[in-house]
């Protein structure tokens, strides 16, 4: 009697193992080699979609650059 309930749990264990491997076959490899890869990519993706915000760099430069022009015009009226 013992002997017929294992012979029915390993036939179970190896119909799931055999769905199991069916499922893993079925997956798709990863493209990228490393992490570091996959890292860079989910990044580049992310900016795309924005989800860092618009860069400010460009913002505080274009400020920078008007606040300079706007004072050396100034210092160039009231020289001449």
């Amino acid at each position: 009697m013992w002997g017929l309930s294992q012979s029915g749990r390993a036939g179970a264990e190896t119909v799931a193992l055999e769905l199991h491997a069916e499922r893993a076959g079925a997956a798709l490899a990863c493209v990228y080699s490393n992490s570091a890869e996959l890292d860079a990519a989910m990044i580049a993706a992310r900016r795309a979609a924005g989800i860092y915000g618009p860069k400010r760099r460009r913002k505080q430069m274009l400020t920078t650059v008007a606040g300079i022009a706007t004072g050396l015009a100034i210092i160039f009226l009231l020289v001449v």
